[in-house]
């Protein structure tokens, strides 16, 4: 016969302080090294994330340490590095390499090739050269 819940009984909730969760949340955690940290498992971080405090502090605190990161790249760009400058124009400002042509195919995918390679317009050392890397990719791909 079943007497119901007992008072106390089952694991005690695991105790994870929200000012920890949001410092960890600004260093940009993994789920799996919250769980290690705190010491419990991704299955008790995924139930506390569904709490709102708790995924409040994640989400501020991982916003912060993306402001960081942010701030930083900006301040690097400022101070001359050209690495920095580049990465900050093609990501906030839409700029792209025009030296770099990408080719595709229908939807994105590879260019369909009917009737095989016309080779007439190469010159006889590109033709090695290609020959050459088609040998190469059939040795990786253990056809030879």
């Amino acid at each position: 016969m079943h007497g119901g819940k007992r008072t106390g009984a089952g694991r005690r909730a695991a105790s994870i302080d929200l000012t920890e969760v949001e410092k960890l949340g600004a260093l940009q955690c993994t789920d799996e090294e919250f769980a290690a940290w705190f010491g419990v498992t991704a299955r008790t971080l995924e139930r506390r994330k569904k709490q709102p405090a708790f995924a409040g502090a994640m989400g501020r605190g991982r916003a912060k340490g993306r402001i960081s990161v942010r701030r930083l790249l900006h301040a690097q760009a400022t101070q001359g590095s050209t690495a920095a400058a580049i990465f900050l124009a093609k990501n906030l400002l839409g700029y792209r390499d025009v030296r770099r042509n990408e080719h595709s195919g229908p939807d994105g995918g590879p260019i369909p090739i009917d009737g095989g390679l016309d080779l007439s317009r190469l010159s006889a050392e590109e033709i090695e050269q290609l020959s050459a890397l088609v040998d190469k990719a059939q040795y990786l791909d253990g056809k030879k």
